[in-house]
């Protein structure tokens, strides 16, 4: 539907620090916000300065007409090349990205950081399109089509929605999208794939899946396969396997430390914030995962297998799981993250999407993440400092 709101007739919006307690409490209010946009997650990046925010609009005269409207967790990173920070909101902040008024957010935001940054990056979690499984799937196997954009959308929130509504205010606030060749965002993925739960039975779910996905869900189970929640104290079991993965498929892999403070950090604010999975065949650890939860979204953080044994098909095993405990706490979205938005066969990253694909979900574009530059010499400098890396 065509997006559509009205302007307080008197508001004036304003961003101040709140606590964590404010932040939390505001968040528990809605129904879903990002891991990332959590007080916790500030103790996670302690390499980071933070702080919470909250929007406060007036709509009258009076102090006691002032409301909260909006929380959002800044991490600031002071960068050598600079004398300031860059301020940075995560898939954030937490607004109501329908409102009308969203601009005069956005620009009370830069007001307050004017002061302490020399930019300012986030990322709106707002979705502008979307692809269901089908439709890429005959993408992939159609040779013309090269990037997701190169398909039309089952769902379309630009133009006059309200994805194209954040867009523009975004524009017209001066805000600059930020966005590499491979169709990452610079810091937080923009596309991601996502299984919708919602008013969904397992059942409903596991039919919705490919063939190969069902095959393997039941050839785990044949061949003995048992999944089970661990407790954080067996961590190191999980990054063992997670830095053979690293090795296996290319990437640097965090430190266990990290891993850790992420555990203590999130269970602190919430006992069933984070859990840690493993899928073992005898004796062997053959697939371990990590899962999140805000709300009503569910999210697979991490992954790792084990290069042996992958006929006894853990990593399916383990997903699904998770999907069916995603399932029982009531969640409305299991959240895979991050794809790339390529289709073409003979790219590396394709294999990816096509395991995600599987699931039966779909494809989602979010609205990306967005730089506003405060201080225009000094942004100027860290973009170099960026290409000179």
């Amino acid at each position: 539907m065509p997006w559509s709101g009205s302007v307080p007739s008197v508001s004036q919006t304003v961003v101040r620090p709140i606590s964590a307690a404010d932040h939390l409490a505001f968040l528990r209010s809605q129904p879903s916000a990002s891991f990332l946009q959590t007080p916790a997650w500030a103790e996670v990046k302690s390499e980071w300065d933070h702080e919470s925010l909250g929007w406060f609009r007036r709509d009258g005269d009076s102090s006691r007409d002032e409301r909260l409207i909006g929380a959002g967790l800044v991490l600031y990173r002071r960068l050598p090349v600079v004398s300031r920070s860059l301020a940075y909101l995560p898939e954030g902040p937490l607004l109501d990205w329908a409102d009308a008024a969203v601009g005069d957010s956005l620009a009370a935001l830069a007001a307050y950081l004017r002061g302490r940054a020399f930019g300012v990056r986030l990322g709106p979690p707002v979705a502008v399109r979307s692809w269901s499984a089908a439709t890429i799937k005959q993408a992939i196997a159609d040779e013309s089509a090269h990037r997701l954009g190169d398909v039309a959308p089952d769902s379309d929130d630009s133009g006059d929605k309200i994805g194209g509504h954040v867009v523009d205010a975004l524009r017209a606030g001066g805000w600059q999208p930020q966005q590499s060749d491979d169709g990452f965002a610079a810091g937080q993925p923009q596309y991601v794939f996502q299984i919708p739960l919602a008013g969904r039975t397992a059942d409903d779910v596991l039919a919705g899946m490919n063939q190969l996905w069902r095959r393997n869900i039941k050839r785990a189970a044949k061949e003995g396969v048992v999944v089970e929640q661990a407790p954080p104290a067996q961590l190191a079991k999980f990054h063992e396997l997670y830095v053979e993965t690293a090795r296996r498929d290319g990437f640097t892999p965090r430190p266990l430390a990290y891993f850790h403070t992420m555990f203590d950090a999130l269970l602190r604010e919430d006992s069933d914030r984070i859990r840690l999975y493993f899928a073992i065949h005898g004796r062997d650890l053959v697939a371990s995962t990590i899962w999140v939860r805000v709300g009503g979204h569910v999210w697979y953080s991490y992954g790792a297998s084990s290069t042996a044994k992958r006929e006894v098909r853990g990593s399916n095993a383990i997903q699904w799981q998770m999907i069916t405990d995603a399932l029982a706490v009531g969640a409305d979205v299991y959240d895979l993250r991050g794809i790339t938005d390529t289709l073409d066969p003979d790219d590396p990253h394709v294999g990816l999407i096509q395991f995600k694909v599987g699931t039966g979900g779909h494809a989602v574009e979010y609205a990306g993440e967005w730089d506003l530059p405060l201080n225009r010499p000094l942004y100027k400098a860290f973009q170099l400092y960026l290409a000179r890396r």
